[in-house]
């Protein structure tokens, strides 16, 4: 047997073991371990450098034991949702971080606009009842984004910021209020083992207008319920992101756009809603229980053609985890 071949052989039949134990649901592959787990490439890399043109039984055993090891962690660890990753990261080396930023002392705060260095926050915009379309945008990683009830104004959201800081304003355009909220100046490491110290933001809605919502991160962990508002659009844009999004009743066309890189992505739909998907997702695993198979990217709920009232679901991803259940 020729080395030079078993090695390459062994990670293409590692990594293939990988996707097919996934789609067959033997087990859930955590896909955010080969964020957090991404040196042992490096690893399998460097010896393999170390030991090239080195065929002795030891170099060989050395170089499967480092393979199969590190597809062992990728395969079998469970490290939770962590995105250390770069750009958009946490790492910080100073575990004395000032627990001062959770204060109030450096808020500024009003209608149109807000910003935020450090600490924790409410960002406002007043709800008029000419606000019948709304418009909000979103971004910027390294934050957990929750948004889960309503508001009597236009839009709140509360904060807390370790690293970096949020950015947010209002205006209209033609007949559509346009918010943007934003995660600004984080960057750099930031090697930090406390979960807790992490950016937040727990935003609400007013249910009254349309609204049109678009995310764009990167280290991201995003949950949605957005079953009591009215959505016309969600699009969703990430690197290393966590999506959870839960729709209610569609309105004529509702429509979600989804593009991730390595990412894990989560659409709960109304069982009685009709629905269709059309995936393209390259190496990605995907799980749409409920749905008949069209053709090779497209999927839909029974009675499909015949409903009134849509939802159509777009996926681009390149290795990601595409959930879509119906509740």
């Amino acid at each position: 047997m020729k080395t030079d071949r078993l090695i390459p052989g062994t990670i293409l039949v590692c990594i293939g073991a990988i996707f097919l134990l996934h789609n067959f649901h033997i087990f859930h592959f955590q896909w955010m371990n080969i964020l957090y787990l991404w040196p042992i490439f490096l690893i399998i890399g460097g010896v393999n450098l170390v030991f090239a043109g080195n065929r002795s039984p030891l170099a060989t055993v050395v170089k499967l034991a480092v393979i199969i090891g590190g597809f062992s962690l990728l395969l079998f660890g469970n490290f939770g949702n962590r995105y250390h990753f770069w750009p958009n990261t946490f790492i910080n080396f100073d575990d004395d971080h000032d627990n001062d930023n959770n204060n109030d002392s450096d808020s500024t705060n009003t209608d149109q606009g807000v910003t935020k260095i450090e600490g924790s926050s409410v960002f406002n915009k007043d709800y008029t009842p000419d606000a019948k379309f709304a418009r909000l945008n979103i971004n910027g990683g390294a934050t957990t984004y929750t948004l889960n009830d309503t508001t009597s104004q236009l839009f709140k959201a509360e904060t807390k910021e370790f690293y970096g800081k949020y950015e947010f304003n209002a205006n209209k355009e033609d007949s559509v209020y346009v918010l943007n909220f934003k995660m600004k100046g984080n960057k750099g490491w930031h090697f930090d083992s406390d979960s807790n110290k992490s950016n937040l933001a727990n935003i609400k809605l007013n249910p009254n207008p349309i609204w049109d919502i678009y995310v764009e991160t990167g280290a991201t962990k995003l949950d949605f319920d957005l079953s009591k508002f009215k959505i016309k659009s969600v699009t969703l844009k990430g690197g290393a992101a966590s999506f959870e999004v839960k729709l209610g009743a569609p309105l004529a066309s509702t429509n979600v756009e989804v593009s991730t890189g390595v990412s894990e992505v989560i659409i709960n739909v109304p069982k009685d809603a009709a629905c269709s998907i059309n995936a393209n997702t390259g190496l990605s695993s995907n799980e749409f229980e409920g749905f008949t198979k069209k053709n090779d990217n497209s999927y839909e709920t029974p009675g499909f053609d015949a409903a009134k009232n849509k939802i159509y679901i777009h996926m681009n991803g390149g290795i990601s985890d595409f959930k879509v259940n119906r509740y």
